[in-house]
């Protein structure tokens, strides 16, 4: 097991080279790719027959450790990163359906919100089975289906848990997970998701069952990859462990909790599995459930999540007023870098090692738009700038080696 640990993890490091991630490059002799007189071209000076020449071939440095590769895309401006160290290119900021969805905004708004992020570079959009009793997997199927676009273009990610009343219905049972990804994607109107998620982990169902479905669902072209949710860094290790030792097919990407008073997983825990065995993190609740908003700029908070109880009842608490205090600290560092405190947070877990993606929750096309500006605030946040953040926060965790 050490062995094939310590061989993954050489072929982690080497996929962070340039040629990687790029492909093969055209050559001096102008071949289609590699050194020139490689294996995939034709020897110098055209020639195919005469014994072979050995060729020494010149690898690229590996990128520096953490250091996720990123394009702007054309004319949106939107950064992409890979998924951990997948192939899978996904936009920095992704949209989720939570709450809005299906639920506290109309399907025209939630088309007006789809659009405006699909023309703005967003390209990662995530659901789950269980976001309105599965109307929020119908809302985005529905949009998806009038709007033609290439299926190509976009990604899906759902998640799989507690689809419904039913003791078989629940859980990541092996019946649960193939019968529940189905499901989903007869509400979303398609052949496949990119990602499917395991919403928490379960203790009632073997990890060897769990990987094996979820290897099962990929090999039946239900899903591309497969990824965590609130799982904890050992259950993530066990996953991938099975998966080396049954020659099963590993989770890419653990979803997670992230923002200013959320820090502890994402900042200490996932950094060292994404350098190990090439997780990556998909992050969400960048605005701590909307505690974090406009608001403090003079501008009106999201309606959507404000009636939401447990919501409420989070942010008048001890612990969300002395929160709410701190964000009021950092005014001061968002007036002076141009934007708003939400664009602030947002900007703040964009930079944290190892993310892929920031899922924003949203209610308007135009609260969206607002929260986009994150990515300009993104470049200004120099070393000094987030040490300042942290002297105010006072709650960057350390390591506890």
């Amino acid at each position: 097991m050490q062995v094939s640990i310590a061989c993954t993890e050489q072929n982690l490091r080497s996929r962070n080279s340039e040629d990687r991630l790029c492909g093969p490059r055209p050559g001096p002799g102008g071949g289609n790719g590699g050194p020139a007189g490689g294996v995939h071209g034709n020897p110098p000076g055209g020639g195919g027959s005469g014994p072979k020449a050995r060729t020494a071939v010149v690898l690229r440095p590996p990128a520096p450790p953490g250091v996720l590769r990123e394009s702007t895309g054309r004319g949106t401006g939107m950064k992409y990163r890979n998924l951990g160290k997948s192939g899978l290119r996904v936009s920095c900021l992704g949209l989720g359906t939570w709450v809005t969805f299906g639920s506290q905004i109309s399907d025209e708004t939630a088309e007006d919100v789809l659009t405006a992020a699909y023309e703005h570079g967003i390209n990662l959009f995530d659901t789950t089975e269980v976001y309105a009793a599965g109307k929020a997997e119908r809302t985005l199927g529905n949009i998806l289906k009038s709007k033609g676009w290439r299926r190509s273009s976009y990604v899906i990610t759902t998640k799989i848990f507690g689809g419904g009343q039913a003791e078989t219905e629940r859980g990541l049972s092996r019946k649960h997970i193939i019968e529940g990804l189905r499901e989903s994607l007869e509400r979303l109107q398609l052949g496949y998701v990119d990602i499917v998620f395991a919403s928490r982990s379960d203790p009632n169902s073997p990890m060897e069952e769990i990987v094996r479905a979820m290897t099962y669902v990929i090999n039946q072209g239900l899903a591309l990859y497969w990824g965590t949710s609130r799982w904890g860094a050992a259950e993530i290790m066990e996953a991938y462990s099975v998966a080396r030792q049954f020659n099963l097919i590993p989770p890419v990407c653990e979803q997670a909790e992230h923002h200013l008073f959320q820090r502890e997983k994402v900042e200490m825990q996932l950094p060292e599995l994404y350098h190990k065995i090439g997780v990556g993190s998909v992050t969400w609740s960048p605005l701590a459930c909307g505690l974090i908003h406009s608001k403090y700029d003079g501008r009106v908070s999201d309606p959507c999540k404000a009636t939401i109880k447990w919501l409420k009842d989070k942010v008048q608490s001890e612990d969300g007023k002395k929160q709410q205090a701190k964000v009021m600290d950092l005014l001061p560092i968002a007036h002076q870098l141009g934007c708003t405190v939400a664009q602030l947070a947002i900007a703040w877990c964009l930079r944290s090692e190892g993310v892929s993606s920031v899922l924003l929750g949203v209610s308007s096309a135009e609260q969206l738009i607002e929260h986009l500006g994150a990515l300009q605030v993104l470049s200004q946040l120099t070393p000094q700038t987030v040490t300042e953040i942290d002297g105010l926060l006072g709650n960057k965790p350390h390591s506890k080696k």
